[in-house]
């Protein structure tokens, strides 16, 4: 009594179906007996339903054997190889051999649900029906016990997603059986077995009346003359009949290159405006992931080309050729029969043929917004994307943009000035798009990236509050960056930054802001582990700054004294952005005592201006020359750099205010005047009682630095009386290094106090994870010889001296710190030479 209709029928849906049967299944019952088997299949019903969930499948039929529909065949695969281990492990533990054949292919099916009517009497639930299960059906049949066949559709997709198993999928063995003929199915078809290292048969299948390997002509004489005299009745007609449709095999975060709008109008306001809301409007997808304008020009100019090169389709499929992408999306805008149409192109690289079309037609300008939201859903669909992921990530242009298209425009022509970092006009551009539509949220957040990349967070704080106002208005992956920043500029930053920031990397693999903040919040912290496999993850050719992304790892490989590595990757970042010198590779020659190319690196570098960028190249040009013990030309610098950063931010300001004292009292010490150390930390903690500063961590920092370094020069009374404050906006601000700061400057008190030991048990906590300051090792150097433990202040002064990349990489306090840590090292390495100690500081 299976209903003739079908109720709740869906149109054809590319789906992975995996077929699996338990072989011998009937001895089974047999050899165990009723009430053994029945635990036996409650035990396999409960691995069924957790792998069914862990890998996010729908099952549709059971018996002995599976039948399973996935979005992806990596899932399908994942749970064919957990349930292949499961029933092994299952069986072991009963002595018994238990394995099932599994099937595992990608195509076209439709499912419908049964009426209730049709399901009280014993019809499925859900019914499947077309060609693909068949195919899964043979392939299953024909699989050895323990085996796991996949057709030549399933097995490319699969394979190269095979990195998302991890480890396990880096150890797969993949299996070529040959061309096999199906009974029922008029083509050949390749046959792929996959399967883990001592489980998988990995042998080919036997023949049977339902599956045989497909014999060359060569090899069947007898068959020769009737298959030619086939093939000429058949001719050409044959061909064209059976020949196949142009297909791409899109995969889901596979990538698409968008081309440039071809606007038939003759209205120049369409241009940007179109182009950028199909992007926003295919970007809410996360399916398909769109390659940035920023880093298409990037490829075409490394091609050669002139940045303002029409991507038409020759030009857009090589750029896709080039980067990896599956696809490219040609749009269009004409006039049609007094209406306008949006249309748009998926074209397959390889070939330049178009393999699907969509469009919708409105009327007016207006429209078009509307028909861009219907044609990229339209396109998503064909590309593979389900239809309730589409429902769930998509809202309408006008809502997560703008309705008005010169908005839209001015926003367009913001992102390409912000893409060449061309900042000033990019903001122009930006408040433009505002002024227009007060309500455009992406506008805002534009302005405020702007801000937060010139290091002006005061003047990117109206923006934020703003966007926060309007983040309904924002696409969902944007609202979740936007969350970044909320994080960044609250009273918490370091302790909830990092966590917003890994959502969206996490819910948006492929959208490269959510890794890089991550990764560099991460190294913040001296979270150095974290902080380079996030920067990796980063540093792929798709990413538009990537560039940045291996400037982190290089800077994190040096932290972690990976010197040749470090050094490797800056070259390479260099190469990627084009940009030449970095004081931060110079850095890395510092590390590596090859003064001389560092300091020529050094001096093609800007010199501290107004700009708050050519400032902090200041940071090495004063800690290379302490590292060489040439005390003059560093204070010469720091007095130049001071000079500067006072017409840049207060930050900056007291920053290098306190590094210019730092040098002074290193060359001489007890040789600076107390007031100006307390001038710095009064400064710097007002700065850091301010809650809507984003850089009051910073700037807590730099307190707490002017209050260890007063430690250094013996002037333990002015830390003594600013301790009490410095405590109470530490605990308000809870910043992980900060804390650690504050426990060296509480530690300085009770060593000077005559209390060593005390101070030694309250850093040494401090070395549980690997992420402790640098001046904590040196704090603890300096109680264990104040205690009298000479051998252990060995040890310490040994880390010191051979940590000399996280002496210069540690980024904690802006680098406040980094002049004071590269003398340590080499006092440490001077003492160990001579065979003594260092002298504590201030002792």
């Amino acid at each position: 009594m299976n209903d003739a209709h079908r109720p709740n029928a869906e149109g054809p849906q590319l789906r992975t179906l995996l077929l699996t049967d338990l072989c011998d299944s009937t001895t089974l019952v047999e050899r165990l007996g009723d009430g053994p088997a029945a635990d036996l299949f409650r035990e396999h019903d409960r691995l069924v339903l957790v792998l069914q969930q862990r890998w996010r499948g729908r099952l549709i039929d059971r018996s002995d054997g599976l039948l399973l529909l996935f979005e992806r065949p990596i899932d399908g695969l994942g749970f064919a190889l957990d349930y292949a281990r499961g029933l092994r492990e299952m069986g072991t533990a009963r002595k018994l051999d238990l394995k099932a054949r599994a099937g595992l292919h990608v195509g076209e099916v439709l499912t419908w649900r049964n009426s209730d009517e049709a399901v009280k009497v014993g019809a499925k639930p859900v019914e499947v029906e077309g060609l693909a299960k068949p195919m899964a059906g043979r392939l299953m049949a024909t699989a050895r016990p323990g085996q796991i066949l996949l057709s030549a559709v399933a097995e490319p997709l699969a394979h190269r997603a095979a990195r998302e198993l991890g480890e396990r999928g880096q150890q797969l063995l993949w299996k070529s059986h040959g061309r096999w003929r199906f009974k029922g199915v008029p083509e050949p078809q390749e046959i792929y077995e996959v399967g883990e290292p001592g489980i998988a048969p990995l042998r080919a299948p036997p023949n049977g009346p339902k599956a045989w390997r497909d014999v060359p002509l060569w090899r069947r004489p007898a068959a020769l003359a009737a298959e030619i005299a086939v093939l000429a009745m058949i001719g050409t007609g044959v061909w064209f009949a059976t020949r196949p449709q142009p297909a791409i095999a899109f995969n889901q975060r596979d990538w698409v290159v968008v081309g440039d709008l071809r606007n038939l109008t003759g209205q120049g306001v369409l241009d940007d405006s179109l182009e950028q809301a199909f992007r926003i409007s295919l970007e809410q997808s996360r399916y398909v992931n769109v390659l940035s304008d920023l880093k298409a020009r990037d490829t075409l100019e490394r091609m050669q080309r002139k940045p303002d090169t029409v991507l038409d389709r020759a030009v857009a499929s090589e750029i896709a050729l080039r980067d990896g992408a599956r696809a490219v999306i040609l749009p269009t805008v004409a006039e049609v029969g007094g209406r306008v149409r949006v249309s748009a192109e998926v074209i397959d690289p390889h070939t330049q043929t178009t393999v699907y079309a969509e469009s919708a037609d409105g009327t007016g300008a207006n429209s078009t917004l509307g028909s861009i939201d219907t044609v990229t859903a339209a396109l998503r669909e064909k590309l593979g994307e389900a239809m309730k992921s589409i429902e769930r990530d998509s809202e309408p242009l006008p809502k997560v943009a703008t309705s008005n298209l010169d908005a839209l425009r001015a926003y367009a022509l913001g992102l390409k000035a912000y893409a060449s970092r061309q900042y000033p006009e990019a903001l122009q551009y930006f408040q433009r798009a505002i002024d227009i539509d007060p309500k455009f949220a992406l506008a805002y957040l534009g302005a405020l990236r702007v801000h937060t990349g010139a290091v002006d967070s005061r003047m990117g704080r109206p923006f934020l509050d703003k966007a926060v106002s309007l983040r309904d208005h924002l696409p969902p992956r944007d609202g979740l960056y936007l969350d970044g920043w909320v994080a960044e500029f609250g009273p918490h930053p370091s302790a909830q930054a990092p966590a917003k920031w890994k959502l969206l990397a996490t819910l948006y693999p492929d959208y490269y802001g959510g890794h890089y903040n991550y990764a560099w919040a991460s190294f913040l912290v001296n979270d150095f582990g974290e902080a380079l496999r996030f920067a990796k993850a980063a540093s792929v050719p798709q990413n538009a700054f990537r560039g940045n992304a291996v400037e982190l790892s290089a800077r994190v490989q040096l932290a972690q004294e990976q010197y040749a590595s470090a050094l490797r990757s800056f070259e390479q970042a260099a190469k990627i952005e084009r940009y030449g010198p970095n004081r931060r590779h110079a850095a890395a020659l510092a590390v590596m005592k090859r003064f001389k190319e560092a300091d020529t690196l050094l001096s093609q570098l800007p010199t501290g201006t107004l700009l708050k960028a050519d400032v902090t190249n200041e940071f090495e040009r004063i800690s290379v020359p302490v590292d060489q013990g040439q005390w003059d030309r560093a204070r010469e610098v720091a007095d130049r750099a001071a000079e500067a950063a006072r017409k840049a931010t207060p930050l900056l300001a007291d920053e290098f205010e306190l590094i210019r004292l730092s040098v002074l009292s290193l060359q001489k010490p007890r040789s600076v005047d107390a007031a100006r150390f307390e001038a710095v930390l009064r400064s710097s903690l007002e700065g850091a009682r301010d809650v809507s500063n984003r850089d009051r961590n910073i700037q807590l920092f730099h307190a707490l630095a002017a209050a260890y370094m007063t430690q250094r020069e013996g002037l333990s009374a002015i830390a003594a009386r600013w301790l009490p404050e410095l405590e109470k906006v530490s605990a308000d601000i809870d910043d992980p290094m900060a804390r650690q700061l504050l426990q060296v400057v509480r530690a300085g008190q009770l060593r000077l106090q005559g209390q060593p030991e005390a101070a030694v048990k309250m850093l040494r906590p401090l070395l549980a994870d690997g992420r402790e300051l640098f001046q904590v090792r040196v704090a603890l150097r300096d109680a264990l010889l104040a205690a009298g433990q000479d051998e252990q202040a060995a040890l310490e002064s040994k880390w010191i001296a051979g940590h000399r990349g996280r002496a210069y990489m540690e980024a904690a306090g802006d680098l406040a710190l980094q002049t004071v840590n590269v003398a340590d090292t080499n006092l440490a390495a001077g003492a160990m030479s001579r065979g003594g100690q260092v002298v504590a500081n201030s002792r």
